[in-house]
């Protein structure tokens, strides 16, 4: 069995930015590890971000406001941008309530409940004179990247925003040979990971390595069992392809219509419902559910009976 005795040396490190060094390493693993942290890195990284506002005067996206140099879509994409930490399970809220004339930025919003902004100095917009501002802001916790379109709602000017819940902004490797004494095909994993601040490159690599270590743990001591509640919503969405919508499916157009008017938006809906369910669905049949069935198989999940 091949015992890893290599190095994990950080070269240099900031808030933001991690160029480490892992060696040496036996053939063939540098790609392996290189590759698996990245994967995961970019993925399975939980963090916190705004997924929705409220602004006065503004009943949607569209809306204008006086004395505001930008438009609110614009305002919107300058949100966007704002990176805070927060390590509650439950949604919070923050505020923002400037009067012009003035250069308003991430730090002026006022935080609570643990929430903490970690790009103080991102611009939001401009404000004239005697115009004023107030934003109320639902920060939420989670995985990966969530688009405003799954977060609808129903609440008079609430406006869904894109979420990039993930810490990780890029991560590059590259695998260079080494040597131990004579030996000289021993590789050297070179590893660079930039966050957005809410992270330590350094922490970020230690949880991504947990992460796998957890997977590889249930191969050889499996202690959990998967569930049969294939309702558990927060189980199904820990899985990316779950959240993937009917459209992503590559389905034919007819029947990614179909499924969406008969409520079925994405793949965790589909999982949820038996097919004789889902046959039953207006302009789609057993034919059709065949054909559902082969796109899921693709993404590894099956449908119920």
């Amino acid at each position: 069995m091949v015992v890893p005795r290599f190095r994990f040396v950080a070269q240099e490190e900031s808030p933001t930015f991690g160029h480490f060094i892992l060696e040496p390493l036996e053939i063939g693993f540098g790609h392996t590890l290189g590759n698996s942290l990245r994967r995961v890195l970019y993925t399975s990284l939980s963090g916190s971000a705004i997924t929705s506002i409220k602004i006065d005067g503004a009943k949607h996206q569209f809306s204008a406001l006086p004395g505001l140099k930008e438009d609110i879509v614009e305002l919107i994409l300058n949100i966007k941008q704002i990176r805070v930490r927060y390590q509650g399970d439950s949604p919070a809220t923050m505020s923002l309530s400037v009067k012009g004339p003035k250069e308003v930025k991430a730090k002026d919003i006022e935080t609570s409940n643990g929430i903490e902004i970690t790009s103080p100095e991102q611009l939001l917009g401009n404000l004239a004179k005697d115009a004023k501002l107030n934003i109320e802001f639902t920060v939420e916790k989670g995985l990966g990247y969530s688009p405003a379109e799954d977060r609808k709602s129903d609440s008079l000017g609430v406006i869904p925003v894109d979420a990039k819940y993930g810490p990780v902004i890029m991560v590059n490797y590259s695998v260079a040979a080494t040597r131990v004494g004579r030996v000289t095909n021993f590789d050297k994993l070179i590893l660079e990971v930039t966050t957005d601040g809410t992270i330590t490159p350094s922490q970020a690599v230690k949880d991504a390595s947990q992460i796998l270590v957890n997977f590889f743990n249930q191969i050889i001591t499996p202690t959990a069992e998967p569930s049969s509640d294939v309702k558990d919503d927060s189980l199904l969405l820990k899985n990316d392809s779950y959240r993937l919508t009917v459209e992503e499916l590559d389905l034919p157009t007819r029947i990614a219509n179909a499924l969406r008017k008969g409520g079925f938006e994405i793949v965790s809906d589909l999982v949820k419902s038996p097919k004789k369910e889902i046959a039953k669905v207006k302009n789609l049949g057993v034919k059709s559910v065949k054909i559902i069935e082969a796109a899921l198989r693709e993404k590894g999940i099956e449908l119920t009976e």
